[in-house]
C-alpha cells in the first residue's frame, strides 16, 4: 500500500509538472506576441531594450524546465520555486512594458491561482505578497513617466486598479486555498473509503473460507468424538492422554458452536447491551475455559463496571479473545510464561471504554504497528489474520484497535469502544 501511494503521488506530480510547463510556454508565447506584434494596439511601452534580454532569458528558462520536468516532479517544493521565478519574469516584463499602465497587469494573479491549488497555504500568500509589493512599487514610484498621466482622474483610476488587484489577489488566495483544501479532504476520504471497501472484501472472502472450513471440520470432529468415547471405555488407554484429547475436543466443539451462533447473529444483525462487568466476567471465564495456560492479570474500574454499558454482538468476544491469545503466545515465547495484563477503564474526556491487552514479548516495530489490523502481513508468526478480523469486529461496533509499545516492554493493544449509555 505505501508503495502504491508513492507511485500515485509521483504520477500526480508529473502531470502537474507537465501542465505547468504548458502554461509557462503559453505565457512566453503571449509575451512574445504582445511585444512584437501588438505593442501599439494595447499601448505597451517598449522604450528599454532590457525587455528583449528578459525574453531571451525566459526562453532559456522554459527550455530548461521542459527538459528537467521529470526531476522537478519528484520534489513538490520545486513547484513553488518555479512559480516564484514565473512571477519574477511577469513582474520584469510588466515593468519594462508600461508598469502599472500595462493592461495585462492582472496576469500576475495566474501564478497565485496555480500555487493555491497545488501547494500549501503559505505558497499563494507568499506570491500574493510579492506581486502586491511589486504592483505597489510600480504605482507609487511611477515606473514609466512617459506614459503615466499625472492628472487627478488618471491617478484615481490607477489607484482603483491597484486596490482592485489587491482585493482580487486576497479573494483568489483565500477562496482557492479553501477549495483546494476541501478537494484534498474529499480525496483523502475517498481514498479511505476505497481502502475500507477493499478491506471489507478481503474480510468477506476470509469469512466465506472460515465458514466452509468449519462446515468441513464438523464431520471429522464428530468421528474423533466417537473415538475419544471408545478410548474412555478402553481400560488400557492412558487417563492423561484421554483427558487431554477430551479437553481439546471440547474446545474445538465449543469453537464450532460459537462460530455457528456468531454466524446466525451476524446474519440477523442482532446486537445487545452489555455492562462492563458482564463483559469482563465473560472474557475472564472464556480465557479460563479456552486458554487455561494463560495467566491473566485483570485491572479494571470497579465503580464503572455496573454503571456503564456498551453495544455488543457475537463477534466482540472472539475478537477480544484473539488479542489475549496473541499476547499470551508472545509472552510465552519471550519469558517462558503466558502472562497477559488486561485493563478496562473509562476515558475521562470522552464516552469511551478502553480495553488494554498487554504482553511481555519482544515487541513489534512501529511500521508493523501501523499495518497490523489493517491488512494481511506475512511474518514468521503468521499473517496477522486474527488482528485483521478483530479490528473489523471493533470497527463494526464503532470502535478502533491501536497497537503500541508497552512501557515495560512488549506490545499493548488498546481497544476503544463507545459507551451505549451513561446511568446516573
Amino acid at each position: 500500500m505505501p508503495q502504491t501511494c508513492f507511485n500515485t503521488a509521483s504520477i500526480k506530480n508529473l502531470d502537474t509538472s507537465d501542465q505547468l510547463t504548458l502554461l509557462r510556454l503559453g505565457s512566453l508565447l503571449l509575451k512574445i506576441g504582445l511585444t512584437f506584434t501588438a505593442a501599439d494596439t494595447f499601448g505597451l511601452s517598449l522604450t528599454s531594450s532590457v525587455v528583449y534580454l528578459g525574453l531571451l532569458l525566459e526562453i532559456s528558462y522554459v527550455v530548461i524546465t521542459f527538459s528537467g520536468r521529470d526531476f522537478i516532479s519528484r520534489f513538490k517544493h520545486n513547484f513553488f520555486i518555479l512559480l516564484l521565478i514565473d512571477t519574477l519574469f511577469w513582474i520584469a516584463w510588466l515593468y519594462f512594458t508600461g508598469g502599472a499602465t500595462n493592461a495585462f497587469i492582472s496576469l500576475l494573479l495566474l501564478p497565485i491561482a496555480i500555487s493555491a491549488v497545488v501547494l500549501p497555504q503559505w505558497a499563494p500568500w507568499s506570491l500574493t505578497l510579492l506581486s502586491s509589493l511589486a504592483y505597489s512599487l510600480m504605482i507609487f514610484s511611477g515606473s514609466d513617466p512617459h506614459t503615466m498621466h499625472h492628472d487627478m482622474d488618471m491617478n484615481s483610476h490607477y489607484l482603483g486598479m491597484w486596490f482592485n488587484f489587491l482585493i482580487s489577489a486576497l479573494v483568489l488566495t483565500t477562496s482557492m486555498s479553501y477549495i483546494a483544501k476541501r478537494m484534498l479532504k474529499q480525496e483523502v476520504e475517498l481514498s479511505y473509503m476505497r481502502e475500507a471497501q477493499l478491506r471489507q472484501e478481503r474480510l468477506l472472502a476470509l469469512g466465506t473460507v472460515s465458514a466452509q472450513m468449519a462446515h468441513q471440520l464438523a464431520t471429522p470432529l464428530a468421528t474423533l468424538r466417537l473415538l475419544v468415547d471408545e478410548a474412555v471405555e478402553d481400560s488400557h488407554a492412558s487417563p492423561k492422554a484421554i483427558h487431554e484429547m477430551d479437553s481439546a475436543m471440547q474446545r474445538c466443539e465449543q469453537s464450532l458452536n460459537s462460530l455457528r451462533m456468531a454466524t446466525e447473529s451476524i446474519r440477523e444483525q442482532r446486537q445487545n447491551l452489555l455492562t462492563i462487568s458482564e463483559l469482563i466476567n465473560t472474557l475472564r471465564q472464556q480465557v479460563l475455559l479456552l486458554m487455561p495456560e494463560v495467566t491473566l492479570a485483570l485491572i479494571d474500574d470497579e465503580q464503572a463496571r455496573t454503571k456503564m454499558t456498551i453495544t455488543a454482538d457475537a463477534s466482540l468476544m472472539p475478537a477480544l479473545l484473539a488479542l489475549v491469545e496473541n499476547a499470551g503466545r508472545a509472552s510465552l515465547t519471550h519469558i517462558g510464561e503466558a502472562k497477559v495484563v488486561l485493563s478496562a477503564f473509562l476515558l475521562a474526556d470522552s464516552q469511551q471504554l478502553c480495553i488494554s491487552v498487554k504482553d511481555f514479548g519482544t515487541g513489534i516495530s512501529k511500521e508493523m504497528q501501523q499495518q497490523l489490523g489493517q491488512q494481511l502481513i506475512k511474518s514468521q508468526h503468521g499473517m496477522g489474520m486474527a488482528l485483521l478480523l478483530s479490528n473489523a469486529s471493533f470497527e463494526k461496533l464503532g470502535g478502533k484497535l491501536f497497537l503500541a509499545s508497552a512501557d515495560e516492554g512488549g506490545t499493548e493493544a488498546k481497544v476503544y469502544l463507545p459507551l451505549a449509555q451513561v446511568s446516573n
